[in-house]
């Protein structure tokens, strides 16, 4: 009855002191293509991602019934930077879906203005308003709507205290004239976020960050649970773990209980549990710690900028990266290192994929080198005695096309396929299937197939640890057979480690680059974006993979991009261009898939 009554003043407290209407929200997850287009059609940088931001803390003055609620403590506002424009989850703050729809257009707009970072909070809001208007007036009435709304939603100023609605009442002036205030004036509490505007800048301390020993990270479990929310964080030190003083005789608790044997039942929402502990933190605290743990989390953090030490590069290929914040390609940044796998039993073909070899044999059986009988050609060995009588008849003395030419229909063209083997690939995709062994049935079918159109195909793999040691498998080369060797080395792959793909394809355009067909494709296959343990992650690695591109179609080279990550749409167009990739929805279809994709690419 307790528990009843507890829940019944909960919701009534929260109906009574909510400020929303959840009836009428809108989710980015259902108008976030729309907000990219018109973030990046209005200026916004085509590389930055867009995803939910996390909260921040709420430092306004809050009713009474707020308070007993726990709720308005925090707050999500827009804010743009270098690796995404990060937005609301959920807007419900207005009282029609129009509007809340319009806010987060309004924002998209707001976050494509560039202005110079040394202005004030205050005044880069004002002023990426009044330019937004003058630029696309358009705009102009939805904020003109959206204004009315945020000055409905904060309430009267008569209610405040004479500082707060001094101040509350030039926020509203710099609503309704953009550019009018440059200062606001004091007050003793915060004012009312503004939905408006983007989120006040937040200076953090920052100190290097911890470096995860690798060995380890390849041996964690890699059961991690996904969350897209962006959250603020910080790098701190590992608190010392001593043991305290016991202040009481264990011996004086008396207690009796009776054993029961029962099963542990698993709670159906704990990895629910993970992110609503991370949305609780005002601030997630990183630091470096040894320990393994049962659950992980994985998750976009506002960490401080920190310098990273580089280690010392050794002896090796070096290749160049580049570093997209300062525009550069930094020269001998990376190092190659080309693993042949030689310790492997050559094997056969096997049998559970056999069946699909005869049938793919098969269909690419049309795609073979023919010679071929052309009629009606200006020279050749024999006479086309058809059009000889229509040129005749017709005494077209200007048309000489009577003769019959033979010539060998071949495909000039070569393949280099690029296998990701990073650590991501022990995923399981099915009760007995993981990624690593979708990609090896993959390259068993897809090299038979190459074998019977007799086209030149090389097999290759990589992984990364760190910048100093990106890792190339040689499966097979162009001047190579196919074998049984070459099929007891792709039995033999296995995962580990990162994909700095960056460095590995600018390695495979090199290969392919010194091959002498009309035709060149280089097809990568993975599970994932471009990530390593150093600087490679986010916005760095897709910018440096992006150039590694360029430079490949800069030297005649087609690439091409086949994935299994279901959130791939959010990042490869930007990568590989609209048409050049391809997701593989059901990653167990990838094997029977890949040769048929290689022969719509090469028709």
């Amino acid at each position: 009855m307790e528990e009843q009554v507890g829940i019944a003043w909960h919701k009534l407290i929260n109906r009574l002191a909510t400020r929303r209407y959840p009836d009428e929200s809108v989710a980015l997850s259902d108008i976030s293509t729309p907000v990219g287009i018109l973030f990046r059609a209005l200026g916004g940088d085509h590389g930055v991602a867009i995803q939910a931001g996390g909260s921040i803390l709420n430092h306004a003055k809050r009713s009474l019934l707020e308070r007993l609620a726990g709720s308005e403590r925090k707050v999500e506002l827009a804010w743009v930077d270098h690796q995404a424009l990060q937005l609301p989850a959920v807007i419900d703050s207005f009282p029609t879906q129009r509007l809340n729809n319009e806010l987060y257009l309004w924002l998209a707009a707001l976050s494509a203005t560039s202005l110079p970072p040394q202005q004030t909070w205050l005044a880069r809001n004002q002023n990426a308003t009044r330019l937004i208007i003058q630029r696309f007036p358009g705009m102009a009435a939805i904020y003109r709507r959206l204004v009315a709304a945020e000055i409905l939603r904060r309430g009267p100023t008569s209610r405040l205290p004479p500082d707060e609605a001094q101040q509350e009442q030039a926020i509203r002036d710099a609503l309704h004239e953009p550019g009018s205030i440059s200062v606001l004036p004091h007050a003793r509490r915060a004012h009312q976020p503004i939905l408006l505007w983007l989120r006040p800048d937040i200076l953090t301390s920052a100190s290097l960050p911890p470096q995860k020993n690798q060995d380890q990270a390849s041996r964690e479990s890699s059961t991690t649970q996904s969350d897209k929310k962006r959250r603020m964080a910080e790098y701190t030190e590992m608190p010392e773990r001593k043991g305290g003083l016991l202040l009481f005789r264990p011996e004086s608790i008396f207690s009796w209980s009776e054993y029961a044997k029962i099963e542990h039942e698993a709670q159906e929402n704990e990895d629910e549990d993970l992110a609503q502990a991370a949305d609780d933190l005002d601030t997630i605290s990183i630091t470096r710690d040894s320990r393994n743990i049962a659950k992980k989390l994985s998750m976009s953090l506002d960490l401080p900028k920190a310098a990273s030490a580089l280690p010392p590069l050794n002896d090796g290929k070096m290749l160049p990266e580049w570093d997209y914040k300062t525009r550069t390609l930094k020269p001998d940044q990376c190092r190659v290192n080309t693993i042949p796998l030689t310790d492997v039993e050559p094997c056969a073909l096997p049998e559970h994929l056999k069946r699909d070899q005869q049938r793919l044999k098969r269909q690419f059986g049309a795609l073979q080198p023919v010679r071929q009988r052309l009629k009606g050609q200006p020279d050749g060995n024999d006479i086309d005695i058809d059009a000889y009588i229509r040129h005749i008849s017709h005494q077209n003395e200007t048309e000489n096309r009577f003769y019959i030419d033979h010539r060998n229909r071949e495909r000039d063209l070569s393949c280099l396929l690029l296998a990701d083997l990073s650590l991501s690939t022990e995923a399981w995709v099915g009760d007995n299937q993981r990624v690593i062994d979708v990609i090896r049935e993959s390259l068993f079918l897809f090299a038979e197939t190459l074998t019977t159109t007799l086209d030149q195909f090389a097999l290759y793999g990589f992984s990364s640890k760190q910048r100093t040691d990106v890792r190339v498998h040689t499966l097979k080369a162009f001047d190579e057979p196919y074998s049984d060797i070459v099929r007891g080395r792709i039995n033999g792959i296995s995962s580990a480690y990162y994909t700095r793909m960056g460095a590995a394809i600018r390695h495979a355009t090199e290969i392919l680059a010194r091959q002498k067909t009309r035709e060149r494709l280089l097809l990568l296959l993975t599970d994932g974006k471009p990530n390593d343990a150093d600087h490679y992650e986010g916005r760095y690695g897709i910018e440096d993979t992006r150039k590694a591109l360029i430079e490949a179609r800069q030297q005649g080279l087609r690439p091409f991009c086949v994935t299994v990550d279901q959130e791939a749409h959010e990042y490869l167009p930007h990568i590989f261009g609209k048409s050049n990739f391809i997701i593989i929805r059901k990653p167990s279809e990838l094997p029977a898939r890949l040769p048929l994709l290689y022969a719509l690419i090469t028709r």
